[in-house]
C-alpha cells in the first residue's frame, strides 16, 4: 500500500513576512509616499547605477566623489565652524566633501555662493544649494546627493543627514565646473 505525503504546512509567519514586504513595496511605490521613501533611502547603502560599456565609472568623477565622502558622514554630529572629521557645520561638511574629490572650493557658504559658478540647467550631484538662514552667516549649504535629495549638516543638535531638497534656495553653485 502507498501512503500519500502528509500535506505540507505553511512555515509559522511566513504569510505575515510576505504581507509585510508586499505592503512596504507598495507603500514605496505610492506618489505620496515621499516621506517613507527618504526613511528607506537613509536606511540603504548608497548604490550607483551601472554605467554603459566605455563610459568613465561615476564613482571616479569629482562630483561621485564628493558626493560619497558626504553621505559617510551622515550621524555626526552639528558643531559651528567644524571641518571635520569627528564634526562638522554646513559649509565645513560641503569644504571637506569637495576637498575629498581634489576640488578646492571657498569655506564658508557666502562665499561658496559668491565664488563658484552658478548651476545651469538641471540639478547635479554635488551641486551645492544655498538657503537664506537665521544662524550667525545668514547662509545655509547643502549639497545634491540625486534623485531629489540632498545632504546637509543642519544645524545645532541635529546630525549630519540626508533629505529632500526643499524649494526656495538662493542659488545653485557647481563646484569643479570647467575643471
Amino acid at each position: 500500500m502507498i501512503v500519500p505525503p502528509a500535506p505540507r504546512r505553511p512555515a509559522p509567519g511566513g504569510g505575515l513576512a510576505v504581507l509585510v514586504v508586499v505592503t512596504v513595496l507598495a507603500a514605496l511605490a505610492a506618489p505620496n509616499a515621499q516621506a517613507l521613501r527618504a526613511l528607506v533611502a537613509d536606511a540603504l547603502p548608497v548604490t550607483a547605477a551601472p554605467e554603459p560599456p566605455g563610459a568613465r565609472p561615476a564613482s571616479g568623477s569629482r562630483p561621485a566623489r564628493a558626493v560619497a565622502f558626504a553621505m559617510r558622514q551622515r550621524g555626526k554630529p552639528y558643531r559651528w565652524g567644524a571641518e571635520g572629521p569627528g564634526a562638522f557645520d554646513c559649509s565645513g561638511l560641503t569644504w571637506a566633501a569637495w576637498q575629498a574629490a581634489g576640488v578646492a572650493i571657498p569655506r564658508t557658504a557666502a562665499g561658496q555662493l559668491a565664488g563658484l559658478p552658478r548651476a545651469r540647467g538641471r540639478l547635479q550631484s554635488g551641486d551645492l544649494l544655498i538657503y537664506a538662514s537665521s544662524g550667525p552667516s545668514r547662509r545655509h549649504v547643502a549639497m545634491v546627493v540625486g534623485r531629489g535629495r540632498m545632504i546637509e549638516a543642519p544645524g545645532r543638535g541635529f546630525p549630519v543627514r540626508s533629505t529632500s531638497i526643499r524649494p526656495g534656495y538662493l542659488g545653485a553653485v557647481r563646484p569643479g565646473a570647467g575643471q
